[in-house]
């Protein structure tokens, strides 16, 4: 179907192997579809025990999804953001309620799309080399691909900690926070592949035989301050704790914030808000797809992609331009459910 993934199924175990390094193999409409129509062949096929999600070559694992497709059809009709959105949901969905077992292997960077695909999977190897993100708010979006369900299950606030700031994520702290289930250093990948290729019955036994110890995670240094500092779900709220601490790290967060969105840190405060009370993870995508239709043809994501993407000049004019412009309403507007016959489902 395409040469951006590698599919095979060769014995018990199948592989998917992501195939775009010049893009760190980012996902674009073909990969998804890919995925999907193989997750779908090797369900009721029993020769298959266990398949492996990993990357040909290069230093990325994925590096999120077509940004610059989504960006020029969201300044259009975006009848191509809303089939990319469409299918790459329903396959990280397929992947959240797959039967067999998936193991991802997070070696190298690992955002936005990538999340996607590898927190869903059952086994998710974190290695020296893991950069983990949601990054989104940089770009006019938000964490999508099920964010607000993961990021509203992670301790404290540091859910909405990661949403807003895209903060970057290593190896030991994915393992610290549950979004790793095991941390091997990259010198031993081959072997653990070959060994379940081996053995599929016996992954978890040979994750946890080649685990190496984890650093220690630098973000929990931080905990204490991100669960004071990020406590408010009211975006006005965060940025005054942030500007009346006065502290060092303090004021690097506030910077941080400073360069993102505020239409999409709003978006995305609420996202984590509602995903800690979504029922199902098809309920989070539901939303999310109808939240996507609308943030994708408003004018943040165009502009962010334009910034960072197109002319790198890193200097987006946010409109709305401060948070207090932001409205409720607004916000009420974006997530909007859709009307009948143009929502998501799983299939």
């Amino acid at each position: 179907m395409t040469d951006d993934i590698l599919i095979s199924g060769d014995g018990p175990v199948a592989y998917l192997r992501l195939n775009r390094p010049k893009a760190l193999h980012a996902l674009n409409l073909p990969m998804c579809e890919a995925i999907t129509a193989a997750l779908e062949d090797w369900r009721a096929d029993t020769t298959i025990e266990a398949i492996i999600l990993d990357h040909a070559e290069g230093r990325g694992f994925c590096a999120g999804g077509d940004i610059r497709m989504l960006a020029d059809s969201g300044a259009g009709d975006g009848n191509d953001a809303r089939a990319f959105f469409a299918t790459e949901y329903r396959m990280n969905h397929r992947l959240f309620t797959y039967a067999k077992p998936i193991v991802a292997f997070m070696d190298g960077i690992t955002m936005g799309g990538g999340v996607g695909i590898a927190l869903p999977c059952r086994y998710r190897v974190a290695t020296e080399n893991t950069k983990l993100a949601m990054p989104e708010t940089g770009i006019g979006l938000f964490p999508d691909v099920g964010g607000g369900w993961y990021l509203s299950r992670l301790p404290g606030r540091i859910g909405q900690y990661l949403a807003l700031t895209g903060h970057r994520l290593n190896g030991a702290e994915c393992l610290a926070l549950g979004l790793a289930t095991h941390y091997l250093t990259a010198d031993r990948l081959d072997e653990a592949k070959t060994r379940i290729a081996a053995d599929p019955q016996a992954v978890e036994a040979t994750l946890d035989e080649l685990s190496a110890p984890a650093p220690d995670a630098p973000l929990l240094a931080h905990r204490d301050a991100i669960d004071r500092l990020f406590a408010a779900d009211d975006l006005e709220a965060i940025l005054a704790a942030l500007d009346a601490d006065g502290g060092d790290w303090a004021q690097v967060q506030r910077a941080t914030l400073a360069t993102k969105s505020p239409q999409a840190m709003k978006v995305s405060l609420k996202l984590v808000l509602d995903g800690a009370q979504m029922p199902t993870f098809e309920d989070e995508m539901r939303q999310e797809y109808a939240v996507a239709v609308h943030v994708v043809q408003r004018p943040d994501f165009a502009e962010g992609v334009r910034a960072l993407i197109v002319d790198k000049d890193n200097a987006p004019r946010w409109n709305p331009g401060t948070p207090a412009e932001v409205s409720d309403h607004m916000i009420d507007r974006i997530f909007a459910p859709l009307p009948a016959g143009e929502e998501w489902t799983p299939n």
